[in-house]
């Protein structure tokens, strides 16, 4: 069984930052991209930013400079550093895979979703 767990949200100021983690476990074989998206109730969930294990990253144009998707393939781990928050940054974050699991003669490509982190930006 593969899990993702999120981790780091909170309350913050407008202006002010926060770091999210993800972590993968379970039995993995490969993770092919890592991603976060985020969620406002009666919204759909969003693309925040992507990273893929070629080196390809995308950010959605409301972060894009002000946010930082990192990842460390090995360890199956992943980061968002987020700057300069603003009140429509509020939303719950989630950390999403998609991933590979190798069971014998099995193969499962498999897109896996973490709990979700909350993230409040206000004054």
């Amino acid at each position: 069984q593969v899990q993702l767990v999120e981790t780091g949200g909170g309350f913050v100021q407008p202006g002010g930052s926060l770091r999210l983690s993800c972590v993968a476990s379970g039995s993995i074989s490969t993770i092919y991209s890592m991603s976060w998206y985020r969620q406002v109730p009666a919204n759909k969930r969003e693309l925040v930013a992507m990273s893929s294990n070629r080196g390809r990253i995308n950010y959605s144009d409301s972060v894009r400079g002000r946010f930082t998707i990192s990842r460390d393939i090995a360890k199956g781990t992943m980061a968002l550093q987020m700057n300069n928050l603003q009140p429509e940054d509020t939303a719950v974050y989630y950390c999403n895979a998609d991933t590979q699991t190798d069971s014998g003669q099995t193969t499962q490509y498999l897109e896996v979703w973490g709990q979700g982190t909350l993230v409040n930006v206000s004054s």
